[in-house]
């Protein structure tokens, strides 16, 4: 029996990298094989399949922003590739891989799986923008093609924002593996014994003003440190961020660390006394789940993802309408009630082993890929 081979086409970055990683290092070798299209500039870290030898990778010129020329041209060197390599199916992630995912597919008509890994309207922060993007996310997604989102609230939006036939549309949550050893600390620590932290670069998605304007509040009642991870060359905000660090008088309370290796960033999370997030949007994020695979609860605003992964009261709070004065007094419980924390930290780990292990998730997606693979 021939492998099913998958061509995953993506911008290798944040969320999407982290996705694609782990299902090559969780797939089944003797059925699946695997071919890589990414950007010529967003990762030059190999990529390795399950037996740790690497996997075939084509760098095309995707690019992160939108340009007319470079983007056509990305489409021609990706239609090449795969008239090639003639994949079984195409999963294409995120809204620009998966755009010309779909333009290829067509071309040469191969099966599409789509993965948005946050619908790319929920970044727009005008409302002609959101209109655009919504317009783009309708087009594409006519077709035979499949949508394969990261958690059911994606999904929701996939069904009843961008229209998707309810019949081609699918959700398998974002999974990592088991956390068994944390990792030792590689970077210097300069922060306080007792802090919270949180992953995301300043930027309009993960809204770091909210959270510094939450920890002054928290600091009028109880000292604490916040550790930001994640700070790096796309971090567009990070002035603004900066600023108002410096207008709260917080440059004592808060540490912003660059861009890190994932063993620090088991390392901080797993030292913290809680994870907190403010994001007006995500997917389904993977520093969350890895919080609640080390037992962290989570404090997290009411969005698509963070909804999906927190049970409010259960493994942590969910916090609706940026509500400052109850961020405050969550983030102050969980500080002060040591028994709740507890309570709080043993749940997180059940919700991640029953939800979103990829010991038990690969073996959907591979269900996934096996049952669509055979309309090609």
């Amino acid at each position: 029996m021939s492998k099913i081979k998958i061509a995953h086409v993506l911008h290798s970055v944040g969320g999407v990298d982290v996705y694609v990683r782990f299902v090559l290092d969780n797939i089944d070798n003797s059925k699946f094989c695997s071919v890589i299209l990414h950007g010529k500039h967003d990762t030059n870290h190999p990529f390795l399949d399950k037996d740790k030898e690497p996997v075939k990778e084509y760098r095309p010129s995707i690019v992160r922003d939108i340009s007319f020329i470079k983007d056509l041209k990305a489409i021609f060197e990706i239609y090449k590739i795969l008239k090639k390599e003639r994949p079984n199916i195409i999963h294409a992630h995120s809204a620009k891989g998966g755009i010309m995912g779909r333009v290829v597919g067509r071309l040469l008509n191969i099966k599409v799986i789509y993965t948005p890994h946050a619908f790319s309207y929920l970044s727009a922060e005008t409302k002609i923008k959101r209109k655009i993007f919504i317009l783009l996310e309708r087009f594409f997604s006519k077709g035979d093609g499949l949508l394969l989102a990261t958690s059911n609230s994606e999904l929701k939006r996939g069904l009843n924002v961008v229209k998707f036939d309810p019949k081609r549309a699918f959700y398998l949550n974002n999974s990592i593996n088991s956390i068994n050893n944390v990792p030792n600390l590689s970077i210097p620590r300069t922060w306080p014994k007792e802090y919270i932290c949180t992953v995301g670069r300043p930027s309009y998605q993960k809204n770091i003003e909210l959270m510094i304007e939450i920890l002054g509040k928290i600091n009028e009642f109880r000292e604490v440190h916040l550790v930001i991870m994640g700070v790096g060359p796309v971090s567009y905000r990070l002035s603004n961020v900066q600023d108002l660090i410096k207008k709260k008088n917080l440059e004592e309370k808060i540490t912003l660390i660059n861009w890190t290796n994932r063993d620090n960033i088991l390392n901080i999370i797993n030292d913290s006394k809680f994870y907190i997030s403010t994001a007006r949007y995500e997917g389904l994020p993977y520093s969350i789940i890895e919080s609640l695979a080390l037992s962290k609860p989570c404090l997290v605003s009411n969005c698509d993802g963070n909804v999906d992964l927190i049970k409010d009261g259960f493994n942590g709070f969910v916090i609706s309408d940026d509500n400052i004065d109850t961020f405050v007094e969550k983030a102050l419980y969980l500080l002060s009630d040591e028994k709740a924390l507890k309570q709080f930290s043993e749940n997180a780990f059940i919700s991640f082993n029953e939800d979103y292990n990829i010991s038990k998730n690969i073996l959907k997606l591979e269900e996934f890929y096996t049952v669509h693979s055979k309309f090609n």
